[in-house]
C-alpha cells in the first residue's frame, strides 16, 4: 500500500508531537537562532571594518601639512612632511616588530627641526640580527638636512614599569614622552618617504584592513543554519517513511486462523 503525501503529513505531524521531536526541535531552533546571531555579529563586524578602511584611505590620501598644522589638530594617518637633522646618538630600536613572519625592531630617531622641534620618527624596520635579548647597533641615520614625509601617529603607551633587563639602545614602545621627555607631544611620524632615502631599513607600511573575512564568516554561520534546517527536515522526512513502511507491512501480513 502506497503511502500518500498526506499521510506523511499526518506522521510527521504526530512525530512533532512527542517528547522527543519536541526537544530535538527546540535544540535545532536555538542552534538556529545563535547561529543567526554570530552571523550578525560579524555583518556588523564587517561594517565597522569597513568603515575603518575608508576612513584610513580617506585620511592617508590628503595632502601633506606641516607639523605644526597636524598636532594642532590631531588626526589620526594626516600626512605630514617635516625637515630636519636627525638626532643620530637618540636612536632607539623599538622591540617586538615583526614583520612578514620575522622578529625585528622598529627604528625610531628624534629629528631636529629648525625650530628646536624634536619629532619622532620611526624610520622603517630592520631584523634582528642575534638573540633577541643581545643589543644591537640602530642603523645610522642620513647626514645634513632630511625631508620625511610620513603620517601622524598616535604615541605608544610605555608599560609601567617598563622592562628593566632592556639591552641599551632598545625600548618596548614607542612614546617620545618616555624616550623624549614628558613635555614631548604625544605623537610620532610613521615615514612612508625620505630624501635623501635610506638603503638600511624596511619602509613600516600602512595596515591592511580588510573586511572581507568577517563578510565570510557571516555568510559560513548563516549556512549553518540552513544546514540545521535541512537536517532536521531530513530526519524527520525519514523518520516518518520509516514509521509509513512498518505500517505497511503490518496491513499486509493475512490473518491467520488458529
Amino acid at each position: 500500500m502506497e503511502t500518500s503525501a498526506r499521510d506523511y503529513g499526518v506522521l510527521m505531524w504526530s512525530l512533532l508531537r512527542t517528547r522527543r521531536w519536541i526537544a530535538f526541535t527546540a535544540l535545532v531552533l536555538a542552534a538556529i537562532a545563535a547561529f543567526g546571531l554570530l552571523s550578525r555579529w560579524q555583518w556588523e563586524r564587517a561594517e565597522e571594518r569597513r568603515a575603518d578602511r575608508v576612513m584610513l584611505e580617506t585620511e592617508a590620501a590628503a595632502e601633506p601639512i606641516t607639523w605644526s598644522a597636524a598636532i594642532s589638530r590631531p588626526v589620526p594617518w594626516q600626512p605630514v612632511t617635516i625637515t630636519g637633522e636627525y638626532d643620530g646618538a637618540a636612536t632607539q630600536l623599538i622591540r617586538q616588530r615583526p614583520l612578514d613572519g620575522r622578529n625585528g625592531f622598529w627604528v625610531a630617531t628624534p629629528l631636529l627641526q629648525p625650530d628646536a622641534a624634536r619629532i619622532w620618527v620611526n624610520r622603517g624596520w630592520v631584523p634582528v640580527e642575534g638573540s633577541a635579548t643581545a643589543a644591537q647597533a640602530p642603523p645610522p641615520v642620513p647626514t645634513g638636512e632630511v625631508t620625511v614625509t610620513g603620517w601622524l601617529r598616535d604615541a605608544e603607551r610605555m608599560p609601567s614599569p617598563p622592562p628593566g633587563d632592556l639591552p641599551a639602545g632598545q625600548a618596548a614602545a614607542l612614546d617620545p614622552r618616555v624616550l623624549g621627555g614628558p613635555d614631548s607631544p604625544p605623537f610620532y611620524v610613521q615615514a612612508s618617504e625620505s630624501i635623501p632615502r635610506e638603503s638600511t631599513v624596511t619602509i613600516v607600511a600602512m595596515p591592511v584592513i580588510d573586511e572581507g573575512r568577517n563578510v565570510s564568516y557571516a555568510v559560513q554561520w548563516l549556512l549553518f543554519a540552513a544546514v540545521a534546517v535541512a537536517g532536521w527536515l531530513f530526519f524527520l522526512r525519514r523518520e516518518a517513511r520509516d514509521d509509513a513502511g512498518r505500517m505497511a507491512t503490518r496491513e499486509e501480513v493475512p490473518w491467520t486462523s488458529a
